[in-house]
Order: C-alpha cells, then structure tokens, then sequence
C-alpha cells in the first residue's frame, strides 16, 4: 500500500479523535454523558516479497467508556436516598407542625389547666369560668388547627403519589421509544454504536430510578425490559405499560397504586412491594409517620374531651344540676370497603375514652362470625351474630377475655365478605369541639355531701363522699342514713346496710345486701360503697351514732369537689390508653416525630454520601476530565500533524521520482 494511503488512514484516524475529544468536551455539563473514545485497529497487513507491510489504521468504532457495574450502583444508591430524603422531608413538616412547649398543643393544654385550677378556689366567680370556657375553645381551636394541617399533608401525599405515578409513565415510554431507536440506529448503522441514544437511555432508567426502584434486564438486541414491584414488567423492547392510582378499596379517599395489564385492567399493588425511590417513600410515609401522628393526636382529643366531660357529669353545676358534656366528642370513623354488599352496616360508639388506642382496626364478616384485627399489633377477636339486633358484638380474644379498647361495634345486615376499617381517632382531632357556652355548666360541686350529725357522742368521721359512674343510674334524690350499733354482749359496732353496699377494709372488700347486718372495724376504718356512691369513715362511733349521705344542691355555688377532680385529671396518668396523661402522651408524640425525623435525616444524609461516592466513581470512569481531554487534543494534533508529514514526505518521494524520469 502507498505511503500516501497509509498517512491518509492516519490522518482520517486523528480526525476522528480530534472530533470525538471536542465532543466530550462540549458535552462535559452534559447529564448522563459518558466519554467517548476512538476505537482503531491496525489495517491489514501486505506481502512485499521480502516480508509483511503494514497498511495503516482503521476505525473500527466510536464507543463510549461505560461501566454496567457502576451504573447499576449508582442507581441503587439514588433510589434509596430518594425514598430516605422524600420520608425525612415529609416528616419534617409534621415536626414543625406540633410546635413548640411555649406556643403549641402542650402550652395550649397547660393554660386550659391552670385556668381550670383557678376557679376550683372561688366556684362562683363568673369570671374566672369565663375564662375556663375560653380556653376551651382555644385547646379545640389547637387540636383542630393541627389535625388540618396532618389532613392537608395527607392530602398532599396523595397528589405527589399521583404525580410520581405519571411521571413513572413518561419515563417508562422514553425508555421503550429509545429502545426501538436505539435497535433502529444499530441496523442503520451496520451494528455501530448509537451512544447518545445509549446515554438518553440510561438517564432515563436513572431518573426513574430516583422515583422507584427498579430491576433492569437487557434483551440480546440491546434493549432493556424494565420491571417494578413484584415483577411487574413496565418496558418490554418498545412497549410502555403504565402504573396509575385508583381508590383504594380498603379507604376510598386514599389512593393506591395499580397496575394497567395489557387489556386495560387495572390490578392493585401491594404497597410493600414499592421499594426504592421517592414513591416508596410516599407511601411508607403515609401508612407510617402520617397515620400514627394523626391517630396519636385524635387519641389525645378524644380521652381528654372524653374524660373531661366523664368527670364534668358527675358533678353539679352552678345551678345546682348534674353537669353535662364540656367538649363534643365524635364517634369513630368507619371505612366500608368499597366492595361491600349494599345492605352493609357497621357503626362505632366510645364507651371509654380513657381506653381508645391510637391504632385502627379491621372488621370483617364470615358470614357466622365478626373478626376484629388491631392494625397496630394483629390482636384478633371474633363476636358471633348478636341474639338481639343492635346489641353490641360481644368480642373476644381466644382465650375469652373480652375486648376493652374504649368503644363498642353494632352491625346491620350483613353478608359473607363484607369488610369495615374503624378508625377511632384519625379525624377526632379536627372534629372535637366545645359543648358549652354557658360557664356556668361547668360542674364544680360533689353531688353528695356525707356528714355525721352534732349529736353524735362518739369519734365517728367521715369525709364527704365522692361519686363514680355508677351514681349516674342511681342519683340520691333523698338522705340516706347509717346508724351504728353496739352489741351489749360482745361490744362489736355493726350498722345495717340501708341499701347493696362494699365495705373495703385493709384493701379486703365484702358485699352486703340490703338488711344484712355489717361489723364495722374500729381501728382501721372502713370505705362504704353504695349506688356508685363511696364514703370513707373512721374512728369509733358510740351505740345509736349516725353516718347520713344527702344530695350536695345547696353546695352548688361553694363546693369545689368535683373541681378539684377535674382539675387532677391533667396528671393522672390513665386517661390515655389507660397508661399516659395528656401531656405524657403528647410529650411521646413529639418525641416519637423528632426521633424519627432525626433517624431518616441522618439515614438520608449517609444515604446522600454513598450516592456522592457512587457517582465519584462512576464519574471517574465515565465522566468527562477537561485536563485528560486538553492533553488528548494535543496528543491527536500532534497525530495528525505527523501523518500530514507522512502525506507531505511521499508527495515529496513522488516528485522526486517524476523528476527522474523528466
């Protein structure tokens, strides 16, 4: 082959690398551009008679420097720092919600508190209730300023689920039109690489990535069939199929995520399937974080509006009447499922608020028997079809303990399959409110007042008595009276029992029925229970001494009783669950949030350096060093330069030998 020729492949050779230099310089800001090399190959070789002439240089390819290996690695360090950055940024918007202890639900509560402690020392000051009623209506204005803004994020989620969604779509669709491009390209190309289509491409399935993770096969054309889920194939060469959301059937405001079959049916997918990216992240936020803030929240509304007004009825108001509810209380939410028969009935009331849990629960009908699942921990119990309809189900557990988590379950008629999600607090929060406007409402006084009388000549005492739930069905209309006995023989002090009673002694508690005859133990004492009534007595009572329990109404406006019941209701630490105050439970409310928020900002932060790294070293081999490519464009013009003076040394020879024949 002629000099000539073999500097002009060398000259053609270090075009090319000069062209493919500037273009990984032009394209260093580039997203998803990888370097691009020349790849050469040394031209045939010739038999010259005295052995084999190289020919030249020949391009064979320009490909790009492209590592499967890092690339995969980066886009799983990506999709777990977007569903880790997307809950930690979720989250973060309930931390700030809750407040501060200066100006958020916790202050609110605790000036609602000390106001109520300020009436207890003058019952009748109209003022002091006044401001009792105020802060009331400012406590209920807190719960449900901040149950909005939990409903307006939920709301939020909801939309960004859709719109992950949607966006999952375009990127699926790029994906199959640059894999038909990209086959198309190839065959064009007589099998030579299309690496801008491959580049589009792979930032595609990363930017994807960022939203849900995915599993990435390459066909033997080159074509990538992605799939998600539970394999769940979302590009197959050039075909696109589509996620969309649609209502759940468990809780129709809520939206899922389902899966568009090739006949347009639209399948439901788990959502512990969803792993990876910013849509997991939604979603785990949503059925984590999200519901136990606002199931937390509306258990703290319901057990303190619930036992405030408890204890507001089992006193007297200022005009001398058995006090009412202070707050409204709404009764549990119920979820049909949408696939529910349509005579399916179920409806919830709260028969104890100090007991309501901060879980949901799942009803479901087999046609025999009820079946209740706690969400929070899969406790089960089972009822049977009630005897008489529109009684409560009697739930219980397996081994017969009955269901006591503050609220009772009725059902209509019924049929095999159908299915309710009862959620006893989830919107309790923002539906609490003030029941009265009247100050005077407020139930300051004990309904009954115990007393012995100045005749007495014994050391019998008492206190004035107290009251529990039970007076509600039995309240004293008249005074009912003790009278102590002496028996001349053994000198034991008994009394008749005037009515059913418990005499507790020494922690041990005997039942009498009416008529029966009770010893009375002198020197430990006794607490009479009656009617729902209770009176602790002491000291030794002389024969013929009396104990009398009278109806309090003339107490009404100076009794402070029941105030000072309601007012110790802010540290008792059962009305919660049966096992935290108001406050304890806020305090762990907060506290789980900032823990949480604290643990996915720093998961997310770690996340973040790992992806830094993966993208470092996927830079490294891929990525476009400005300085390697400044030495390559000199490196190539040097080479084509020197095949120049190849071209320009046979020209010469060539002369020369026209010369010679001239």
């Amino acid at each position: 082959m002629s000099l000539i020729n073999i500097g002009m492949s060398g000259l053609n050779a270090a075009q090319f690398a000069l062209s493919t230099t500037g273009n990984n310089v032009a394209n260093a800001g580039t997203a998803g551009y990888n370097r691009q090399i020349v790849d050469y190959s040394q031209a045939a070789s010739q038999y010259a008679g005295v052995g084999y002439l190289g020919s030249g240089v020949l391009v064979n390819d320009v490909s790009r420097v492209y590592s499967q290996f890092l690339s995969n690695q980066t886009n799983q360090a990506q999709t777990q720092y977007s569903q880790l950055n997307t809950y930690y940024q979720q989250i973060s918007q309930i931390n700030n919600a809750l407040g501060s202890s200066t100006t958020g639900l916790s202050a609110t509560m605790s000036q609602f508190f000390t106001n109520l402690q300020n009436i207890v020392s003058a019952p009748a000051n109209s003022a002091t209730r006044a401001t009792v009623v105020s802060s009331a209506q400012t406590l209920a204005s807190m719960f449900q300023s901040l149950s909005g803004t939990l409903s307006t994020l939920r709301s939020s989620t909801n939309a960004s689920i859709a719109q992950s969604t949607d966006q999952i779509n375009v990127y699926a669709k790029q994906i199959a039109q640059l894999n038909d491009a990209i086959v198309q390209a190839q065959a064009n190309g007589g099998g030579a690489t299309p690496n801008d289509l491959l580049d589009q491409r792979d930032q595609a399935v990363a930017s994807l990535n960022a939203i849900i993770q995915t599993n990435v096969v390459k066909a033997q054309d080159g074509t990538y069939n992605v799939y998600v889920g539970n394999g769940q194939s979302l590009v197959t060469g050039n075909s696109a199929y589509q996620l969309t959301t649609v209502a759940s059937t468990n809780d129709p405001s809520e939206l899922t995520i389902a899966y568009v079959t090739p006949n347009g049916t639209k399948v439901p997918v788990p959502e512990s399937s969803i792993t990876g990216g910013s849509l997991a992240g939604l979603l785990s936020f949503r059925s984590g974080a999200l519901t136990q803030a606002q199931n937390s929240l509306g258990q703290i509304a319901v057990s303190l509006a619930g036992t405030m007004n408890a204890q507001n009825q089992l006193g007297l108001d200022l005009y001398g009447q058995l006090g009412g509810n202070l707050f409204t209380v709404p009764n549990p939410t119920i979820v049909a499922n949408t696939k529910n028969s349509n005579s399916a009935v179920l409806n919830s009331t709260i028969t104890d608020a100090s007991k309501i849990t901060a879980s949901d629960y799942n009803v479901t009908f087999d046609g025999t028997n009820y079946t209740m699942t706690r969400s929070s921990d899969g406790a089960k119990w089972t009822a049977p079809v009630p005897a008489t309809a529109g009684a409560p189900l009697a739930f219980t557990d397996s081994s017969g303990k009955a269901f006591d988590d503050g609220f009772n379950v009725t059902v209509g008629n019924n049929v095999a399959g159908d299915s309710f999600t009862i959620e006893p607090t989830r919107n309790a929060a923002g539906n609490i409110g003030v029941a009265i406007t009247d100050p005077g409402k407020i139930a300051l006084a004990a309904p009954i007042l115990a007393s012995t009388p100045t005749t007495n000549t014994g050391s019998l005492k008492t206190d004035q008595g107290s009251v529990d739930v039970n007076y509600l069905s039995n309240v004293l209309t008249t005074p009912v009276s003790f009278t102590f006995s002496k028996n001349a023989t053994t000198g034991a002090i008994t009394l008749v029992a005037p009515a059913p009673m418990t005499v507790t002694v020494n922690g041990t508690t005997t039942t009498y029925a009416a008529g029966d005859t009770v010893p009375y133990d002198a020197t430990n004492g006794a607490k009479i229970t009656m009617n729902g009534m209770t009176v602790n007595v002491s000291g030794t009572p002389a024969d013929g001494d009396k104990l009398t329990i009278s109806p309090n109404a003339a107490g009404a406006t100076t009794d402070n009783r029941n105030g000072l019941a309601l007012s110790a209701l802010q540290n008792d630490k059962t009305k919660v669950g049966g096992k935290d105050s108001y406050a304890s439970a806020y305090a762990n409310l907060v506290s789980y949030v900032g823990s949480t928020t604290n643990t996915y900002k720093a998961t997310s932060a770690a996340q973040q350096t790992l992806l830094t790294q993966a993208k470092s070293a996927q830079q490294s081999n891929s990525g476009v060093s400005l300085d390697e490519e400044a030495a390559n464009l000199i490196k190539f013009q040097q080479l084509y330069q020197a095949n120049s003076k190849v071209i320009q040394t046979a020209s010469q020879l060539f002369d020369t030998i026209l010369q010679m024949v001239n």
